[in-house]
């Protein structure tokens, strides 16, 4: 009989062990930002998260596997590792940092939105937190459907009544929150320029006034790329950040909230990504502009085990290191990849 329960017992804690009931997110993530690249910390995640039992744990890791997703551009991968983390009905893990559900939910929705996926979108704009009582998760959602209108977009005519609920969204104080992101939008699809003198003047300090002043760039990801323009932008030409950047709530982060492990040194070319596409065709519009601007690109096809293709078009680094600073340059933010 004593047996027999030692043997019960032992095979609890191989179980609790086997299913990670002891994982702490911060010790998780501690782990994973320790792998040598990003693809293994991405790797390690994915295999650990599910283990996790306890469910403020399992949410954090999560929120961070989504992270480092979207510093990828994997926006379906984010979008989903946002979604199942806003499922999780649990709170902040110890160490980690603060996000409601609401705010997951919205994370989702911008990462379904960059994927050019407007139809996930709005399947989590149209969720619960639609009924949220915070007045800057309303303004985010308010906003969000009109990105994910212009996402539907296919002509310029497309454009005239998502503009008008942008313009009039200027005028609300209820929507003063994204009132800098509402210009930037504006600006972008329409060129006029009384909307960067607007965000350089009353927004300074913002991203999006990096981003008129050409600090820092946008990705060319399906939805800022590819929506219909009235109008052309005319960019600062100021000193590029050496950060990766992406797409956020509001528009666009440089990565930094988020340390990407450091990529082991290599003797062979440096490959720097531009863009991350779910359909060739759009790719290959984002290489024939490259094309044009006199640059070498190339399209790579990869299959990622969530089952999704990607098409991602790639530039060669050359021996002077020149080419990533040529692309920014040129318009075009890309990162280093393997």
């Amino acid at each position: 009989m004593i047996k027999k329960i030692l043997g019960i017992t032992l095979f609890l804690i191989s179980a609790a062990a086997l299913f990670g009931a002891d994982l702490k997110a911060k010790d998780v993530t501690a782990k994973a930002a320790a792998q040598d690249s990003i693809e293994n910390s991405i790797a390690y995640l994915e295999k650990t998260a599910p283990t996790i039992s306890i469910a403020a744990e399992k949410r954090a890791v999560y929120i961070f596997m989504a992270s480092l997703y979207e510093q990828m551009n994997q926006f379906d991968d984010a979008q989903r590792a946002y979604a199942v983390a806003a499922g999780i009905a649990a709170g902040d893990a110890e160490g980690m940092p603060k996000k409601s559900n609401e705010q997951l939910v919205l994370d989702a929705v911008r990462c379904a939105l960059s994927a050019g996926d407007a139809a996930t979108a709005d399947s989590y704009l149209n969720s619960a937190v639609r009924n949220s009582k915070n007045e800057k998760v309303q303004a985010h959602i308010k906003l969000y459907n009109q990105w994910s209108e212009l996402c539907k977009a296919n002509t310029v005519e497309d454009l005239q009544e998502p503009v008008v609920m942008l313009q009039t969204y200027l005028k609300l104080d209820s929507m003063k929150s994204v009132h800098s992101t509402v210009l930037l939008t504006l600006w972008y699809i329409t060129g006029d320029e009384n909307y960067s003198k607007q965000i350089t003047t009353n927004f300074p300090a913002s991203t999006e006034a990096a981003i008129v002043r050409g600090d820092i760039q946008l990705l060319p990801t399906p939805f800022w790329f590819f929506v219909p323009k009235s109008g052309e932008v005319e960019l600062g030409t100021g000193t590029f950040a050496k950060e990766t950047t992406t797409a956020s709530s509001s528009a666009t982060k440089t990565t930094t909230e988020t340390k990407a492990p450091a990529a082991t040194a290599s003797t062979k070319p440096a490959k720097l990504q531009l863009g991350l596409f779910r359909t060739e065709s759009n790719a290959n519009l984002l290489k024939e502009e490259l094309v044009k601007k006199g640059f070498a690109p190339y399209i790579t096809k990869e299959t990622r085990a969530s089952g999704t293709t990607y098409y991602i078009v790639l530039v060669n680094e050359d021996s002077t290191n020149s080419v990533a600073e040529k692309l920014r340059s040129a318009g075009y933010e890309c990162y280093v990849v393997d």
